[in-house]
């Protein structure tokens, strides 16, 4: 009787103190670090100017490669994570970010910047984005998926509001490289905390996951040492097999293409150019990089105010709505940009944050009702499409900088793309035909078996 005493007749110990929190909790410092590394560019963006004389076009590549990266690596990561074992990735890849940030500090050409943030920190982050995220919750729980994962979800940008004051204030006071030593040293010591707290399934310390009433067997093939090719291809296959069926469907393409102007319109340009932009007018970067935390506090809420409302909305309405309103944010940003940060610009601080990441829910729920048990691994590919629009934004805004010694035409251009995207939004209908297109859970099984 004292054994059993929680939900569904669970033991009250696999409730409290369960291994899988733990677990949850070290993927959770991985992504809030990893989140850290998102925030540097726009601080970086002045300081190398004026140091290497090199082009905020040229500077804008690096950050828009490592924006591609982290976009197209993610929907491979899981095959990764079949293959090495969920620690080991995740030690890799902060490792891996460690090195590009480090190597950064002694650069002095454009192409090592491109190659050290662009390649090694985007192939680094896009290793610990959302498929890192997903498969923790997966593996290790059966109730309480949806709140660690939104948790989860949720630590990029908690990462990008905890240490982008601290950043900023660091690079005005002891100039940019210090910044990036910073971030490495916290790569550096989360590492051996993965390696300690992280397992790669339940079954690894004879565990159940939470919620479940017994223990699930470990990955198979996965953990065959002599067949551990098999899973990494099976489900690199499975990931380029969904697309396929995807990429045969109308919706994709449309929600590809509202998405990929999601990400041109929030991180692609705001976390890249907002800094340098703020302080085209005279105003401190600490003081925008402030707003920029400030943006991010108001994501949270707006994320789960707009998963509440695509429970009981239709989620091709809501992104026309956030899509619109947002094109109107931005296309007046260039009347509210001062020195001082004015009430208009709290405004507007708050009004950007709401909408910023609540296209989430909707695009999630739009794949996963053309798509079935597919939606995620087509959500991984829209994602895709989101950072190439951010990394061509990156790369575009930098580069109109440059020709017309100001920032209003990009922050006109996106407006009116939001637009556009609104449009596509509306356009997005189901019929039975598209609704099947996808691969089904049979075919996948199939493609994994090859």
């Amino acid at each position: 009787m004292d054994a059993v005493n929680g939900v569904n007749g669970l033991p009250h110990r696999s409730r409290l103190g369960h291994r899988a929190w733990w677990v949850a909790a070290a993927a959770l410092l991985a992504i809030v670090v990893a989140g850290a590394f998102s925030t540097l560019p726009g601080l970086l963006t002045g300081p190398l100017h004026q140091e290497f004389g090199w082009s905020r076009g040229s500077i804008g590549l690096s950050a828009s490669v490592n924006m591609v990266l982290y976009g197209l690596t993610a929907p491979f990561a899981a095959a990764l994570m079949d293959r090495f074992g969920i620690r080991r990735v995740v030690v890799a890849a902060l490792l891996a970010i460690a090195s590009g940030a480090g190597l950064t500090t002694v650069m002095s050409s454009a192409w090592q910047f491109t190659l050290y943030w662009g390649m090694l920190v985007g192939l680094g982050t896009g290793s610990m984005a959302t498929a890192f995220g997903a498969t923790v919750t997966q593996r290790w729980f059966v109730r309480r998926r949806g709140l660690v994962t939104g948790v989860l979800a949720s630590g990029s940008v908690f990462g990008q509001m905890v240490f982008l004051p601290a950043l900023s204030w660091t690079v005005d006071h002891h100039g940019w490289r210090p910044s990036l030593v910073t971030l490495v040293l916290a790569a550096c010591a989360t590492a051996p905390l993965m390696w300690l707290v992280l397992r790669d399934h339940p079954a690894d310390v004879g565990r159940e996951p939470y919620g479940a009433d017994r223990a699930a067997p470990g990955p198979g093939p996965a953990r065959d040492a002599g067949s551990r090719s098999a899973p990494a291809f099976g489900a690199a296959r499975r990931a380029l097999a969904v697309l396929r069926g995807a990429a045969r469907t109308g919706p994709f393409w449309l929600m590809a293409g509202a998405y990929a102007i999601c990400g041109a319109s929030t991180n692609g340009i705001m976390w890249t150019h907002f800094t340098p932009a703020a302080h085209d007018h005279g105003m401190p970067a600490t003081t925008a990089s402030s707003l920029l935390a400030a943006i991010g506090v108001f994501n949270v809420v707006g994320t789960v105010a707009s998963g509440w409302a695509t429970d009981r909305h239709d989620p091709r309405r809501l992104l026309a709505v956030f899509f619109a309103l947002r094109g109107l944010l931005l296309m007046c940003l260039p009347l509210l940009m001062s020195a001082t940060v004015q009430p208009s610009m709290m405004v507007f601080v708050v009004a950007f944050g709401l909408l910023d990441l609540a296209t989430v829910p909707p695009v999630i729920a739009l794949c996963r009702e053309f798509h079935g048990d597919a939606g995620a691994v087509v959500f991984g590919w829209v994602s895709a499409a989101h950072q190439v629009g951010a990394a061509l934004a990156a790369y575009g805004g930098g580069a109109a900088r440059d020709a017309f010694g100001t920032y209003a035409p990009v922050w006109v251009t996106l407006g009116a793309l939001c637009a556009a995207a609104a449009l596509l939004s509306l356009l997005v209908r189901c019929t039975a035909a598209a609704g099947q297109a996808g691969l089904s859970e049979h075919d996948l099984t199939a493609v994994d078996r090859l």
